[in-house]
């Protein structure tokens, strides 16, 4: 089985991926298509000569290898990526025997994490409004909208929508994929040296988080743009009660 998790920057979605390969089961991809996003756009990301040269840049041969075996010949292939990234002649489309589920977060937090690691952002480079495409596309190919986790739920109930969140994807739930060894991991793509300094440090989960942050005028801008795609992909995300109707 082959898992998309399509999700934004700063969404939760390396300690996802964490999570995921505790599992004994399962194998996992950072970010396959960045090298191909960046030599394609030229955006002027940190670390983009590095990740051009460390990675295969060319969308076919990526998506190939995705569709291939699965590394260490595990059933279970998590495949982090992010819909921002698809800049190229590749989409979800290209994917039908995946299971494809997505990861949220309030463009607020994104906005104000993102901003934290890089000069400059703009709507796109949230991912919200593909996310949104993205769940249409598979939503009307099978009849039922695919699963959706919310950063935020994730924290302050890891168990409980982990294990609704296997359940909708057709896994079943192991407890290992509440922590994870502290520092990178051997599956993290170059550019964690930029980018994965808080989930290195980390073991687990962290707390819930607190209210909103505050952002300057430029960043609220591009937050609220993303509003109404988020409160969209929302209003199907996984709860942490004992049901979801």
């Amino acid at each position: 089985m082959r898992i998309a998790m399509w999700s934004g920057p700063r969404n939760l979605s390396t300690a996802m991926m964490r999570s995921f390969g505790s599992r004994a089961d399962t194998a996992v991809s950072d970010e396959p298509f960045y090298g191909a996003y960046l030599k394609a756009t030229g955006d002027p990301q940190p670390m983009a000569d590095a990740i051009i040269e460390d990675m295969d840049c060319d969308w076919h041969s990526v998506a190939e290898e995705l569709r291939g075996d699965v590394p260490g010949g595990k059933p279970i292939w998590y495949q982090k990526h992010m819909p921002h990234h698809m800049e190229g002649p590749i989409s979800i489309a290209d994917f039908p025997d995946m299971r494809h589920a997505f990861l949220i977060r309030d463009p607020v937090r994104v906005a104000a994490s993102y901003a934290g690691k890089r000069s400059k952002i703009n709507p796109g480079h949230l991912g919200i409004a593909r996310q949104r495409e993205y769940f249409d596309l598979i939503a009307d190919k099978t009849g039922s909208a695919p699963p959706v986790v919310d950063s935020h739920t994730i924290l302050t109930s890891p168990e409980t929508v982990l294990r609704k969140l296997c359940q909708a994807i057709g896994i079943p739930w192991d407890a290992a994929m509440l922590k994870w060894a502290k520092g990178p991991h051997r599956d993290d793509g170059i550019w964690g040296a930029h980018w994965y300094d808080k989930v290195n440090a980390s073991t687990g989960f962290g707390d819930p988080p607190g209210a909103l942050p505050e952002l300057d005028e430029a960043y609220l801008k591009i937050a609220e743009e993303c509003r109404e795609d988020y409160a969209f992909l929302a209003r199907h995300a996984i709860t942490a009660g004992s049901n979801d109707e």
